[in-house]
């Protein structure tokens, strides 16, 4: 379904599962065509918005610059390098919980270190970055976890290593190592997001997502 907003089209593919509404967004569109400085974050946060979305599973391809989070492994991240905290602390803990049940290897908390791309990083700032407090770099979960929390909608990201980053890896990078690990983690990401739908549970942790801007008489459609 093609949801017409303010910022242009977004391209939305809905179903069901478990009892609850899914709405799907490939954020780089068809064929990963779209690069990661010309995806319409506000466009597709707005449709969402506008189906009546309450949650955001996110997921992302990151390299890393902490030599604990190996290729495969995965990390719902807690912090953004803007050092506020964009991430939904409910359904953070709803997705480490699936995990948990699981046998695949992730990290409770990271870092997520956000530039603008398409192209990789160099070896001098992926220091700069680590010695800021980065765990992990990647092109896509800034600005669209700020603006899903201006939206007041829950949001979580939940990363899969694909590579250490330049400078720390000690081969060179290249796309298809990136498309090569993400193949071999896909099927650990498909048994996480079906587990993490299924998941009806009321969690112990509190969010204010819903009403963060309610001092600025919410947000509105």
């Amino acid at each position: 379904k093609v949801i017409k907003t303010p910022y242009g089209d977004a391209l939305c593919k809905m179903g069901s599962l478990y009892g609850n509404q899914v709405v799907f967004i490939t954020r780089h569109g068809a064929g990963h065509s779209v690069p990661p400085h010309k995806v319409n974050y506000r466009a597709n946060i707005w449709a969402l918005k506008s189906l009546g979305t309450e949650e955001i599973f996110a997921t992302t391809a990151v390299g890393s610059l902490n030599k604990e989070m190996k290729a495969g492994h995965f990390v719902v991240c807690d912090q953004a390098i803007d050092f506020t905290n964009p991430y939904c602390p409910r359904l953070r803990a709803k997705v480490i919980k699936c995990l948990e049940r699981t046998d695949i290897p992730f990290h409770k908390t990271g870092c997520y270190v956000c530039t603008e791309g398409p192209r990789f990083e160099t070896a001098a700032e992926i220091k700069m970055f680590a010695m800021l407090g980065g765990d992990l770099v990647g092109m896509t979960n800034i600005p669209e976890s700020v603006l899903a929390r201006e939206a007041e909608m829950c949001y979580t990201n939940c990363s899969i290593v694909t590579n250490m980053a330049a400078g720390i890896s000690p081969t060179p990078l290249s796309h298809s190592e990136v498309v090569e690990a993400m193949a071999q983690s896909g099927k650990n990401m498909a048994r996480l997001i079906e587990a993490f739908i299924a998941d009806n549970g009321a969690e112990e942790t509190e969010c204010g997502c819903a009403h963060c801007m309610a001092e600025f008489g919410g947000f509105k459609l």
